[in-house]
């Protein structure tokens, strides 16, 4: 079989699938924006291809991000139709439409068959919109307008598509039907064997100073991690916990990863924030009620390399990770494959994976005080957080282990949106 896979920053959710398809014989091939040489990739043939233009800058706001998925869309179109002439024709093509690169797949390519990946469908009310009252919509009146465009391309997508995939099953509930039911709820797969549980773990860091720590199991260690520091995932809320933490934990390290960048929701605004990235925001507000000599024992560490970051796992003593009713993050699956006692914000889709007292903690996501109650209690009852931890890698192993839960799912998921008999 001949497949191609679309997703602009390939691998990410086909890093396991696309290899997996390759090494079973078929002719796998990606596309990607990445900025790299063609060539191969554990097997896949990469393709990479480029954008000639950017949004218009007086494009009426409700439709810039279409017109966005739209010029990505082009520029796949042309790069596909470069593959036809050289005589390629795959049976399948298996794509993340979120940036809108596989909308044109059909004009090239009629009979091929398609298959999505869907990752959230927008709602004024009942998800990540206007769920947090501290940073409101810029437009709140014209809101569910800009999000009923927003939504174009996934209903595009789905008038040409196959089959499609969905991580979560809260995820796939915010698609609408009959879209839903094209669905198959299967997430990308934590490797619960490489990602495991290590007594003797250590981490060197460099503090702010200039010291070197050695961390260990022994330490007393509050992980927090973001692919960026931003609302969406509730940093704002985790540093306004601190100063009490910090005042109950005297031996307590806080650990946070991630960038200052924005990842989902808005930039801050320059008139009420500065140029100050989220990030800073909220460093400059706590601040001033945590004491030099306990500032010192919080560590900001960037983005880090990804055996420091599952060593970092693997040392915490509490991990915390909260979220907007949005996408799940992988790096919460880690730490429970890890074995991290965890406390989390009871929203969606945290609900499938963690279950209060059993799997980890819940908080309401904006109860700071019971965010630091439960951080506190943990780190006082040992015999609680080696339970919960026990508890949540076991269920990352039963439900989101890659090689023997997820991607045996997803290949027949392939298989069954081609046809078993042909896949064979």
């Amino acid at each position: 079989m001949k497949l191609l896979f679309l997703h602009q920053n390939f691998p990410w959710q086909f890093k396991h699938l696309a290899p997996a398809l390759a090494a079973q014989g078929h002719r796998v091939v990606a596309m990607t924006l990445q900025k790299i040489e063609a060539g191969e990739w554990q097997g896949v043939k990469l393709v990479p291809y480029t954008v000639g233009r950017g949004t218009s800058p007086t494009v009426h706001p409700w439709v810039a991000d279409f017109e966005t998925k739209v010029i990505r869309a082009e520029a796949a179109f042309r790069a596909l139709q470069a593959l036809k002439a050289q005589g390629f024709a795959p049976d399948a093509v298996i794509a993340h439409p979120g940036w809108g690169e596989s909308l044109f797949v059909k004009e090239v390519w009629p009979q091929t068959k398609l298959g999505i990946y869907c990752e959230f469908f927008y709602h004024p009310q009942g998800a990540d919109v206007g769920f947090d009252p501290e940073f409101p919509s810029a437009d709140p009146e014209g809101e569910a307008c800009r999000l009923r465009l927003k939504n174009l391309n996934n209903l595009l997508h789905f008038e040409l598509a196959d089959a499609a995939i969905s991580p979560t099953h809260w995820q796939a509930s915010t698609f609408p039907e009959p879209l839903r039911s094209k669905i198959t709820v299967v997430h990308d797969g934590i490797d619960t064997e490489a990602i495991s549980p290590n007594p003797n773990v250590s981490l060197t860091l460099t503090t702010q100073v200039g010291e070197q720590i050695r961390f260990t199991r022994h330490n007393e260690v509050v992980t927090f991690v973001n692919r960026n520091l931003e609302p969406y995932r509730g940093y704002h809320v985790f540093m306004r916990a601190l100063p009490e933490i910090l005042k109950r934990r005297p031996n307590a390290r806080v650990l946070i990863v991630g960038g200052s960048e924005v990842s989902y929701g808005a930039r801050p605004d320059p008139e009420h924030y500065g140029n100050r990235p989220w990030r800073q925001i909220f460093i400059d507000e706590v601040r001033p009620q945590i004491a030099d000599a306990d500032w010192q024992r919080v560590h900001f560490l960037g983005n880090i390399a990804y055996p420091h970051f599952i060593a970092l796992l693997q040392l915490s003593s509490v991990h915390v990770y909260l979220t907007y009713p949005f996408v799940l993050s992988w790096s919460l699956l880690e730490a429970m494959s890890a074995g991290c006692a965890i406390v989390a914000s009871d929203t969606q889709p945290l609900r499938e994976a963690i279950y209060h007292d059993d799997t980890g903690r819940l908080v309401n996501f904006f109860d700071i005080e019971g965010l630091a109650n439960e951080i506190c209690a943990l780190l006082a009852d040992p015999p609680a957080r080696q339970r919960l931890g026990a508890n949540a890698r076991a269920f990352a192993q039963a439900h989101y282990d890659l090689k023997t839960v997820c991607l045996p799912k997803q290949i027949a998921w392939v298989q069954g949106f081609w046809g078993l008999d042909q896949f064979r």
